[in-house]
Order: C-alpha cells, then sequence, then structure tokens
C-alpha cells in the first residue's frame, strides 16, 4: 500500500474534516461530514467512554447513515459540541428524514482534556459553538498536530495531537483515518522511537525506523496522570460496506491502536473508533481493509504527537522537544 496525495482521511473522496479551538480553553473540536450521507459503525475498547448516539451504530438499528461525526475534547461537555454541528446541517437541509421533519444524525465521542492547563471557568458551555464552527470549516485540506480535538490532548510522555492518514491498496481502494491522541499510554519506545514505526510510509513522522527496545518485565503506571485519559478515532474507506462490516473494521482498527499506544485500551482510557463508509466502490476485500485500517491508524497516532506544536501553559514537551525533555 502507498500513502494517498493528501497523507489524510480526506484522501476518501466525498469526506471533509473542519477544526475549531480555543487557545485559552486548550480545546477543541474535529468533525467529520461529507458530500452525502454516509455509513457508520463503532467499536469501544477502553474502559472509560463518553459517547453519543452510538447506539444507533449497530447494526440492527433503523438508521442507516450519518450525516457527521464528531470528536471533542471536553469530557462530557464536549458531547454538546454535536448540537452545534446538527444546527449547521439542519441549516443545510440534512438529517434524517421523518415526515415534513428533518434530524441530522450526527454521533460523538469525548476525550478527557478538563486538566491541561487551560481556562475552564466558562459559565456557558463553549462546545456547541466550537461544532459549529469545525463543521463551517469542513474541507479536504486541514491541519493535524495540536488542532481540533487534540489542541489540548497529552499522552504519557508527551503532547498529543490530531493525527491522520490513508493508504491507496493495490485494487485502488483507499482507507484513511483521523484520530485524536489523548492516551494514558505511551506512544514511543524510550529511545524516542514511535512504536508504529514498523507501519511508517516514507518520513511521515521522522523516518527513525523501529521502536524499541521493549522491556516486556517493565510494569506500566498503574496510577492515572492528570489530563491523559482517551484515544478516539475514525477509520474511512470507500470500499461499499454496510453497518455489519464497518462494525468489524471498527474492531480490527482497534489493532492500530495497540500498535501505536502501550499499554492502550485501559481501564481509565475510553478508546473508540468509528468506520465509515462513502460506498463508491464495489470491490471490497474485508481482510485486505482490516489490515489496512490498523495499518493507516497506527500511523496516524505518531503523526499526531509528531505534529504537535508548543503553546503558552502547556504541561508537557512537544516530541519536537525530546532533547529538552
Amino acid at each position: 500500500m502507498r500513502a494517498g496525495r493528501l497523507n489524510l482521511i480526506t484522501d476518501v473522496a466525498g469526506l471533509r474534516v473542519g477544526n475549531a479551538a480555543d487557545a485559552g480553553l486548550k480545546s477543541g473540536v474535529t468533525v467529520l461530514t461529507g458530500d452525502a450521507p454516509f455509513a457508520c459503525g463503532v467499536h469501544v475498547m477502553g474502559g472509560a467512554p463518553g459517547t453519543r448516539e452510538t447506539d444507533l451504530l449497530a447494526p440492527d438499528r433503523l438508521v442507516q447513515a450519518v450525516d457527521a461525526l464528531v470528536l471533542s475534547g471536553g469530557s462530557a461537555f464536549g458531547l454538546a459540541a454535536a448540537d452545534g454541528v446538527m444546527a449547521g446541517l439542519r441549516a443545510a437541509g440534512r438529517g434524517f428524514a421523518v415526515g415534513a421533519a428533518r434530524v441530522p444524525i450526527v454521533p460523538g465521542a469525548i476525550l478527557f482534556d478538563l486538566l491541561n492547563g487551560g481556562n475552564k471557568g466558562w459559565t456557558d458551555n463553549p462546545y456547541p459553538a466550537l461544532g459549529r464552527q469545525a463543521l463551517d470549516a469542513a474541507a479536504t485540506q486541514f491541519a493535524i498536530g495540536s488542532e481540533g480535538a487534540g489542541t489540548g490532548a497529552m499522552t504519557a510522555q508527551w503532547k498529543g495531537g490530531l493525527g491522520s492518514a490513508s493508504a491507496v491498496l493495490a485494487g485502488g481502494t483507499t482507507v484513511g483515518a483521523l484520530v485524536a491522541v489523548n492516551a494514558l499510554g505511551s506512544v514511543t519506545a524510550p529511545s524516542g522511537q514511535f512504536w508504529a514505526g514498523p507501519w511508517e510510509i516514507g518520513a511521515e513522522f521522522g523516518g527513525l525506523g523501529l521502536g524499541g527496545p521493549f522491556d516486556p518485565q517493565a510494569e506500566p503506571r498503574p496510577e492515572k496522570r492528570q489530563g491523559e485519559a482517551t484515544t478516539i478515532a475514525i477509520v474511512a474507506t470507500d470500499a461499499a460496506l454496510a453497518k455489519p462490516a464497518l462494525t468489524r473494521l471498527a474492531t480490527a482498527a482497534h489493532d492500530g491502536l495497540a500498535r501505536a499506544i502501550v499499554p492502550s485500551h485501559t481501564p481509565f482510557d475510553g478508546d473508540l473508533v468509528f468506520a465509515v463508509s462513502t460506498g463508491s466502490r464495489a470491490d471490497a476485500d474485508p481482510f485486505g481493509l482490516g489490515h489496512a485500517a490498523a495499518c493507516v491508524l497506527a500511523r496516524a497516532v505518531a503523526r499526531a504527537v509528531f505534529a504537535a506544536a508548543p503553546a503558552p501553559g502547556d504541561r508537557q514537551p512537544c516530541w519536537h522537544e525530546r532533547a529538552r525533555a
């Protein structure tokens, strides 16, 4: 497989991503939407998830497509970002038709960034407005690193962030990933190399090669540190998949989190993966798609941390500052 033209999830034609953030808040929102509603599945493996409208993504539920997905900071407060997204989609005439009414379908997931040093003393919840701003900014080109839902993200050692990557398979199918990395675990070996190194394409996160050495006797940190919890992600493809296959694709993609974050899926993380299909290609290969989704998501995790930029009040160094860490 090779990286797509943009090396972003928007290499899957018909998808757009928008970011919005508040520097003082040290938090933000990322929205994935499309030219048309898209099929969606979800799988949760973390022990502390925060979600909205994920039950309707089960294969046996009535609604078969969604209008947008929201990744947000702000813990449970951030779930309100979907309100702003719904308002924008409603104004555009989007939504699930129920008689004369239209209801935009906007599932979402949040990460915990309430203790990252930002000003959280708001009176009115800022997330609905950030959600609307992110929707309005949606485009095929978007920034990664300290952007959107990854603005105030942290990991065990480095500042986290928003990452994305893509791959084009031999038959022409495209797979992409979008992820906000705010993990309890570490994305790098003690040497500073990314655990995702074996799946890197080119030098997209430094070209440092394999991470290591890994000490299987090392004890992981047993306690959660402030501001470090939850990696939330979306994988997407243009292969035509319905909700059951997308649920399986989301499950397979979790392998990418396990490859790139050590440990992942802890009791204190709300690790979650959405999977979406635009359905423009009919030649789906379930085996190849699952493998590609995991590889692309691992790369996106590393790219998030690799691209993170410093900001006033940060409580952790960026990976690029590792010589001073």
